[in-house]
């Protein structure tokens, strides 16, 4: 199989419609975990929280796929969080990339999970489990969303321990960050779950929200569609079931033409 990776080769065989990006490094987290960082187009403008189409020229022909873009609007690369699927007909070869290698990049960028998307409220919860948490290590760095909730509470919920490492470091940079780190550190609650190991919060996010373990970790009171608002993005399972419970709590999904109380970010579903 013929995977071109090298700029030089990538830019002659690029397809029209596509950038092609320099990877500037990469980090394996766990045997099914990775982040990889890449040069941002001067041109390109997305909204934290939205995805793009990231892709490898194989045997001659482009494949993309769906990634969320996990760096902020503001910064000056872009920076992916991705699963390694041994079998998976683009991240078998996106796993192998090193700094120096170049991927595909669809010019335009979408998604549901923007704060434009939400009502105005007091609280937001960003419900993740495993890669889903991308977008809202996009959307935590961003001053838009301090300006707009009183408290930001991001749920990552992985079946290993090792497999919050990503999360937590996101965090901890983003609560020491000159630009808002002052906010983060006021108003960034970050509640961690695993589903295969002994942890301080063990358990599906599902579960946590139903039995109300996870409002009386935070100690905060349970949904409110007054207060309270909500974006989804996880396993298709997780997103369904997260989202059945929202509704259950009184809260109305939305859309970037129709703002309401909680997003679900589609693209990965199905």
């Amino acid at each position: 199989m013929n995977v071109l990776a090298k700029a030089a080769d990538l830019e002659a065989a690029a397809p029209a419609g596509a950038y092609v990006q320099e990877v500037t490094s990469v980090q394996h987290y766990t045997d099914r975990l990775f982040k990889f960082r890449m040069t941002r187009p001067a041109s390109f403008r997305f909204r934290s929280g939205e995805f793009v189409m990231i892709g490898l020229m194989i045997d001659g022909k482009p494949l993309y796929r769906a990634y969320s873009i996990a760096s902020p609007s503001w910064d000056e690369e872009l920076e992916f969080f991705s699963i390694k699927v041994p079998d998976g007909p683009l991240t078998q070869h996106l796993q192998t990339i090193q700094p120096g290698d170049a991927v595909l990049m669809k010019k335009k960028s979408t998604g549901t999970l923007v704060n434009d998307a939400l009502v105005p409220g007091k609280r937001v919860y960003m419900f993740s489990t495993g890669t889903g948490l991308a977008p809202f290590a996009s959307l935590i760095r961003d001053p838009d969303t301090y300006e707009k909730f009183e408290q930001v509470i991001v749920t990552h919920t992985c079946r290993d321990v090792a497999e919050l490492k990503y999360g937590l470091d996101i965090v901890e940079a983003t609560k020491n960050d000159p630009l808002i780190g002052e906010l983060a550190q006021e108003k960034l609650v970050h509640y961690t779950s695993v589903t295969r190991e002994d942890y301080p919060f063990k358990g599906r996010i599902t579960d946590l929200i139903e039995n109300g373990k996870l409002f009386t970790d935070l100690g905060v009171p349970p949904l409110d569609p007054a207060i309270d608002r909500g974006m989804i993005c996880g396993s298709m399972d997780m997103i369904k079931d997260t989202k059945v419970l929202l509704e259950k709590a009184g809260l109305t999904e939305g859309a970037n033409n129709k703002p309401a109380e909680f997003v679900v970010e589609r693209a990965f579903v199905g």
